[in-house]
C-alpha cells in the first residue's frame, strides 16, 4: 500500500519535518505488510509468494517490512602500518539521504528487468487522483516493473512475475479507496466541527445527502479548498490503539467482534485549508484481509480515521455519537414523516 514515487526530485515540504523511518532494516523474518507483499500474492497464487530463502535473506539487502534498506551506510576504516592513527574514513553517501523524505522510498526505482527476470513487465505508470502537497500534480503509482523490482529488493526472489500487474492493480485500488474516504472526512470537519456535526446528526446513512445539501447552499468550494497528500509513512509494525482494542474484544466477544489483525498500517499527512491557512492532519489507516470472494477475488477492508490528537478524537466522536443519536432519538421514523409529509403536499399542490 501507499508505494508511491515522484516524478523528480521533491524538496522537503514548509510543514513539520518528515519523521524518521519506523521499518526496521534487519529483521530477517519480515511482519505482514502490504498485500502485494505476502497477501494479495497468497490469493492471486498461494504457491507463488513463500518467505524468502536463507540465501535470499544473506543478501547484501536484507528483508524488512519495506522494500528498502533504511540503515546508514558502512564506514570503512583501516589502520596504518606505522602509525596508530586511523586513515582518514571514506564515507558513503547514507541512505536516508537518497530517499524522499516525502515517502521514504528511493527518488527513482529502475525501470530495468530484474536478473533472471524471464516475463517482461510494464514500465509506464499510472496517475493517482491524490494531489500532491506542493500542488505540482498528482501523484504516480509504480509500474509494474518498479514494484518486482522493489520486491526483489526486498528479499522475495520468488515473486511470481505473472501475478505483478494484478498486484499493482489492487495496490492502486485500495489506494484510491483510501484517499476517497479522506476526502470524505475532509468535506465533513475541513470547515470545522459545527459544521461536521452539521452533517454528523443525520446519521451515517443520510450524512453523505446532508453533506450535499449543505454543500449547494455554501455555493461549493474552490480548488484550495481540496485536501493534498503532503507525505505518508508505512508502518506495518506498529498496531493502532483501535486495533488492539478490537483484538481484545474478539477474545472477549468472538461471536461480535473476532477479526484477524490488520495486514498493514500507514500515517497519511493531509493539507487542509482552514481560513487560508494550510493545517498538516495525519490520518490513520489500518488494512484488513477477509475471505476471498467465491470467484477467487481478494477482499479488503479500510479503516480510515484521523488521529487521535484533540481535534482528531473530537471528529471522531462527532461522527460516531451522531450515528448514535440519529438512531436513538428516532431520527428515521422523525425526518422519514416529514420527507412523506412534504412529498404529499407537493402532489397535492401539483393537482
Amino acid at each position: 500500500m501507499g508505494w508511491f514515487w515522484a516524478e523528480t526530485s521533491t524538496a522537503t515540504p514548509s510543514s513539520a519535518s518528515a519523521p524518521t523511518p519506523t521499518h526496521g532494516a534487519g529483521d530477517a523474518s519480515p511482519p505482514p505488510s502490504c498485500p502485494m507483499h505476502k497477501k494479495t500474492v497468497d490469493v492471486l497464487n498461494p504457491s507463488a509468494c513463500k518467505r524468502p530463502s536463507p540465501a535470499a535473506t544473506a543478501s547484501p539487502l536484507p528483508p524488512s517490512s519495506c522494500p528498502i534498506p533504511h540503515g546508514s551506510a558502512s564506514i570503512a576504516s583501516s589502520s596504518s602500518s606505522n602509525h596508530n592513527e586511523p586513515e582518514p574514513a571514506t564515507k558513503e553517501p547514507s541512505t536516508l539521504s537518497k530517499l524522499n523524505p516525502l515517502n521514504y522510498m528511493f527518488q527513482s526505482i529502475s525501470q530495468a528487468p530484474a536478473p533472471n527476470q524471464t516475463v517482461a513487465l510494464p514500465t509506464s505508470r499510472d496517475e493517482s487522483s491524490i494531489p500532491k502537497g506542493d500542488g505540482e500534480g498528482n501523484w504516480e503509482y509504480p509500474s509494474p516493473q518498479q514494484m518486482y523490482n522493489a520486491l526483489v529488493r526486498k528479499g522475495y526472489t520468488d515473486t511470481d512475475v505473472t501475478a505483478v500487474e494484478s498486484m499493482v492493480s489492487i495496490h492502486n485500488f485500495l489506494n484510491e479507496g483510501a484517499w476517497q474516504e479522506i476526502v470524505d472526512w475532509e468535506r465533513r470537519f475541513g470547515k470545522g466541527l459545527r459544521r461536521g456535526w452539521e452533517v454528523s446528526k443525520h446519521g451515517e446513512e443520510n450524512a453523505p445527502l446532508a453533506l450535499k445539501r449543505l454543500e449547494l447552499r455554501e455555493g461549493g468550494g474552490g480548488e484550495h479548498d481540496q485536501p493534498k497528500l503532503l507525505r505518508f509513512q508505512g508502518r506495518p509494525q506498529d498496531m493502532t490503539p483501535k486495533a488492539a482494542m478490537m483484538q481484545v474484544m474478539g477474545k472477549i466477544y468472538p461471536a461480535m467482534f473476532e477479526t484477524e489483525p490488520p495486514f498493514d498500517r500507514h500515517d497519511w499527512y493531509v493539507a487542509r485549508n482552514v481560513n487560508g491557512q494550510t493545517k498538516e492532519v495525519r490520518y490513520v489507516i489500518d488494512y484488513y484481509s477477509a475471505p476471498p470472494e467465491p470467484t477467487g477475488e481478494p477482499v479488503f477492508f479500510l479503516d480510515v480515521r484521523p488521529a487521535f490528537t484533540p481535534s482528531g478524537a473530537a471528529e471522531r466522536l462527532l461522527r460516531w455519537g451522531g450515528d448514535i443519536w440519529w438512531r436513538a432519538s428516532g431520527g428515521v421514523a422523525r425526518e422519514g414523516g416529514i420527507a412523506a409529509a412534504a412529498t404529499a403536499a407537493q402532489s397535492s399542490a401539483r393537482k
